[in-house]
C-alpha cells in the first residue's frame, strides 16, 4: 500500500515539474513575443460607438482605431455613426486636424413598384437577395431592379431600413450613411448620397430607350435631356448610368430644370415640399396636354 502511495506521489511530482517547466516556457515566450499596444489605440476604442459597420473602410472599430493612431494620413472623422462629436474626440486624442464631413444617407435607386415591373419567373429558395440574384439575375424583368428580400435590412446595424411592399424604405433620421446596406445589395440599387442633396434618380438601369420602356413605366431611358437642361452641369452619364454630382447641384442656383424636363419624371426632388408641389403640377399639366386630342 505504501509503495502505491509512493508511486502516486512520484507521478504527481513529475507532472507538477512538467507543468512548472512549460508554464515558465510559456511565460518567457509571452514576454518575448508580446505585442506592444499603443495606449492611444485604447483611448480611441473607448470613444468609438462600436457599431462595427465598416463604414470607415476598415475591419471594424479596432481596425480603424489602429489606423487613425498609427497612420498620419488617416483622418479622425471617418466614423459615420459617431459623426462630428466622435470625430472631435478622435482628433483630440491623435492630435490631428479635424476636417468637416457632410452627413450622408442611403437612398434607393429603383422604383420597381411605380414602374409596374413584372416578374420573368418566381423565385423559390433562400429568402435572400444574393441567393435570388444567382438565379438568372433575380425574378424581375428589369435586370437592375431591387429584388426586395431584405439583405439590406439585415445588414444595417442601425435598424434604419425596413421593407414596405417588398421594397426597402430608409429612415433618414436613423441612417448614418455607413454604406453597409449598399455593400450587401447585389443589385447596387442603394447609393450613399449627401443628406442635404436636392435631387435623386430612383433608377439603376443601364439599358436604353425601348428596352427600358418594355419592362418599366418610369425607368430612365438615357435620353440625356437632363444633361442638356442642367445649367450647372451637375448631371452626367457614366457606364450607361445617369449620375448627379450632388456637391455641384447643391450649390447651384437653378430651379431644378432636370425635374421639370425629364420625360419619364424620374428626377425627383428630395426635401423641399414647395418645389415638389410646383413640379408635380407641371407633370400633371404635361400629362393632361399629352392626352388631349384635336376635335
Amino acid at each position: 500500500m505504501n509503495e502505491l502511495i509512493q508511486i502516486a506521489l512520484t507521478g504527481l511530482a513529475f507532472l507538477a515539474c512538467i507543468g512548472i517547466f512549460f508554464g515558465i516556457g510559456l511565460a518567457i515566450a509571452a514576454h518575448k513575443f508580446a505585442v506592444e499596444r499603443n495606449p492611444k489605440v485604447e483611448e480611441v476604442m473607448e470613444v468609438l460607438p462600436q457599431a462595427q459597420c465598416g463604414g470607415c473602410g476598415y475591419a471594424g472599430c479596432e481596425g480603424y482605431a489602429h489606423a487613425v493612431v498609427e497612420d498620419p494620413d488617416v483622418p479622425p472623422n471617418l466614423c459615420f455613426p459617431g459623426k462630428e462629436a466622435v470625430g472631435q474626440k478622435v482628433a483630440q486624442i491623435t492630435q490631428k486636424q479635424m476636417a468637416t464631413r457632410e452627413n450622408a444617407v442611403a437612398r434607393l435607386r429603383c422604383d420597381r413598384q411605380d414602374g409596374h415591373v413584372s416578374h420573368k419567373h418566381y423565385y423559390i429558395g433562400f429568402d435572400s437577395c444574393a441567393a435570388a440574384h444567382i438565379a438568372f439575375g433575380g425574378p424581375s424583368r428589369c435586370h437592375y431592379a431591387c429584388i426586395g428580400m431584405g439583405d439590406c435590412v439585415r445588414a444595417c446595424p442601425f435598424k434604419a431600413i425596413h421593407l414596405q411592399n417588398a421594397m426597402p424604405v430608409v429612415d433618414e433620421a436613423l441612417c448614418v450613411g455607413c454604406g453597409a446596406c449598399a455593400r450587401a445589395c447585389p443589385k447596387s440599387v442603394l447609393e450613399i448620397q449627401p443628406a442635404s442633396a436636392r435631387v435623386y434618380v430612383p433608377c439603376s438601369s443601364k439599358d436604353f430607350g425601348k428596352t427600358v420602356k418594355d419592362v418599366c413605366q418610369v425607368g430612365c431611358i438615357a435620353c440625356k435631356i437632363c444633361i442638356k437642361s442642367c445649367p450647372a452641369h451637375a448631371v452626367f452619364i457614366e457606364d450607361n448610368l445617369i449620375h448627379i454630382d450632388h456637391h455641384i447641384c447643391m450649390h447651384a442656383s437653378c430651379q431644378m430644370e432636370c425635374v421639370a424636363k425629364c420625360p419619364r419624371h424620374i428626377f425627383r426632388p428630395i426635401h423641399p415640399p414647395a418645389t415638389v408641389d410646383i413640379f408635380a403640377n407641371l407633370r400633371k399639366q404635361n400629362a393632361t396636354s399629352s392626352n388631349l386630342t384635336p376635335s
